[in-house]
């Protein structure tokens, strides 16, 4: 699954710069997690990072996109292996 941020968000800016995809970004009120580019550090870490560092645990699963270890793994290498 990709993973998604509730509105227990408090800002506090650690996710972004953590996430080796940069599928964090500033939204209009809190921050966000692309799921096109969230892997849950698969490919990159053995846990996701985002939700390692957040002090307010509001970095959940996202069940609106359930997708397995491969899949993901496949997304990560899309996104960062060239052949």
């Amino acid at each position: 699954m990709a993973l998604k941020i509730t509105d227990d968000c408090i800002n506090c800016d650690v996710c972004e710069p953590v996430c080796p995809n940069k599928a964090i970004s500033q939204g209009e009120v809190i921050y966000e997690i692309n799921p096109a580019y969230c892997t849950e550090c698969v490919g990159h870490f053995n846990e996701p990072q985002c939700i390692a560092v957040c002090p307010v645990n509001c970095i959940p699963f996202d069940e609106n996109h359930v997708e397995t270890r491969e899949e993901l793994l496949a997304k990560y290498h899309s996104i960062f292996v060239r052949s």
